[in-house]
């Protein structure tokens, strides 16, 4: 059978889970709430690239991401942080929707897969 690697496991969620050359990152979200949606989505997606480096890849391997916000309306702006920090002609396939999320303070939330 092949190994699944749970890491930091909890009673909810684990950060990451390896299976196969396959890395599944939990929904991320900004450590710090109080700023507007690019630094939050920067925030994100800072702690994405050292969930990936973590686990052996980076985001020149991402095959799909989830991204909810707070407000569709917010979704140019995110853009505008998004575009950059993915490489070129590297973009995932990626659903980008408007959800209530788990406090009023936070606008993003972002969950890839990324393979090794």
């Amino acid at each position: 059978m092949s190994r699944i690697d749970r890491v930091n496991s909890g009673k909810i969620y684990s950060d990451a889970v390896d299976y196969h050359g396959f890395v599944f990152l939990r929904g991320v979200t900004a450590k710090d709430t109080s700023k507007d949606i690019k630094g939050q989505t920067q925030d994100v997606l800072d702690q994405i690239d050292a969930l990936l480096e973590e686990r052996g890849t980076d985001k020149t391997r991402l095959l799909s991401a989830q991204i909810w916000l707070s407000d569709i309306k917010l979704r140019d702006a995110m853009n505008e942080v998004w575009t950059p920090w993915v490489p070129p002609g590297m973009a995932p396939a990626r659903a980008c929707v408007e959800s209530k999320l788990a406090t009023p303070a936070m606008l993003v939330e972002i969950m890839v897969v990324a393979c090794k």
